[in-house]
């Protein structure tokens, strides 16, 4: 069956977990949070305000949400650190490169993943076109770092070509896939570093997010943010320095924001039920169909298959969009639709109909 076929309905996974108010084509910039997930933060609320003999929430259940991260990455849980953002998770990285090491991004990547590694003053930082990325690491590249999912307007690139040219120019790879995890595929083993926010695709309350090291890589990184939670045996360090930092890549934990982390593992094990390949079909299905409808309004959506489409110089229509209650983003001069479990078909013809109007 063609995705882009206009009788196909497509309705909404995930059930009664989520109550959109209106057209929500926004998830880019922040997901909907599904029931169980607010139900959840809410518990941990009223427990700490009555008293909760644990403290302000359950190390368990953190590293319950690092278990179910791990498994909708393919990679064991030793390989998942747990932090609050993909700055603080790609500052660490940048902090441990070696001084005059070459970065390579892509053009206009988001500044999250970039900043970190300019502002140390003495990396070599190089950035070309997107689609020549995987052409342009070279002999002297020390890392190759690019989002899976352009946030600007959607864009992809050959993950195997970019892995394949930093393996033969012997560079690492960091992916931030925050664009991306929750409903693109990831085995987050075949990168040598992976940052993903958790609020988007993730579903997860803002202050949760994940970074995964290969074991290899892992002895290239300082724990430069280590405390009492990164030693090895989490009690018995809560006075003088760490003794030990855990063998694993907890030892890059940040002190977890338990309330986001007790909805947080309750948001991933709602996607590990759907499953994030029938949310790929999904999505990309939205997607295709938002795309087919713009070309018959004249518009020329960027051309790629991902979740996310942006549109070149209709960034001016999101008022008009929000007044119809329909809302999606406007990002460098485009407009941005990002497609999740939660929409469906009814969604995208309502985006469609308002900018016909």
């Amino acid at each position: 069956m063609d995705a882009t076929d206009a009788t196909d309905v497509i309705e909404p996974l995930g059930g009664a977990e989520f109550a959109p108010r209106g057209t929500y084509l926004n998830t880019s910039t922040c997901a909907l949070l599904p029931h169980r997930t607010v139900e959840a933060v809410a518990r941990l609320c009223e427990e700490v305000a009555a008293g909760n003999p644990d403290g302000s929430g359950s190390f368990d259940v953190v590293d319950e949400a690092r278990a179910t991260f791990a498994r909708l990455t393919a990679v064991h849980p030793d390989r998942v650190a747990v932090g609050s953002s993909v700055s603080v998770h790609a500052g660490l990285i940048a902090q441990s490169m070696p001084a005059g090491a070459e970065i390579l991004f892509p053009e206009g990547d988001f500044s999250s993943l970039i900043t970190p590694f300019t502002i140390r003053g003495d990396l070599k930082t190089r950035f070309v076109p997107l689609e020549r990325l995987a052409e342009s690491v070279r002999p002297e590249t020390a890392l190759v770092a690019f989002s899976s999912v352009q946030s600007a307007d959607g864009r992809t690139v050959d993950f195997a070509a970019v892995r394949a040219a930093a393996a033969a120019h012997g560079a690492r790879t960091l992916l931030d896939a925050t664009q991306s995890a929750g409903w693109l595929p990831l085995r987050a083993g075949e990168w040598d570093y992976t940052v993903s926010g958790g609020y988007k695709y993730l579903l997860c309350p803002r202050g949760a997010s994940f970074l995964t090291v290969t074991e290899e890589a892992q002895d290239s990184l300082t724990a430069i943010h280590a405390g009492w939670v990164t030693g090895e045996e989490l009690w018995a360090n809560s006075y003088g320095p760490v003794r030990e930092l855990a063998a694993s890549a907890r030892r890059f934990d940040e002190p977890p924001a338990f309330l986001s982390y007790h909805g947080a593992a309750r948001s991933l094990a709602l996607l590990e039920e759907i499953g994030i390949e029938r949310i790929e079909v999904h999505n990309k299905a939205l997607a295709a169909r938002f795309r087919a409808g713009l070309v018959g309004l004249g518009h020329a959506p960027v051309p790629d298959v991902s979740g996310v489409v942006g549109v070149p110089g209709l960034g001016d229509r999101l008022p008009d969009l929000r007044a119809a209650g329909v809302l999606m983003a406007a990002r460098a001069g485009n407009l941005r639709a990002s497609f999740h479990l939660y929409n469906g078909t009814a969604d995208v013809d309502r985006a469609l109909e308002v900018l016909a109007g």
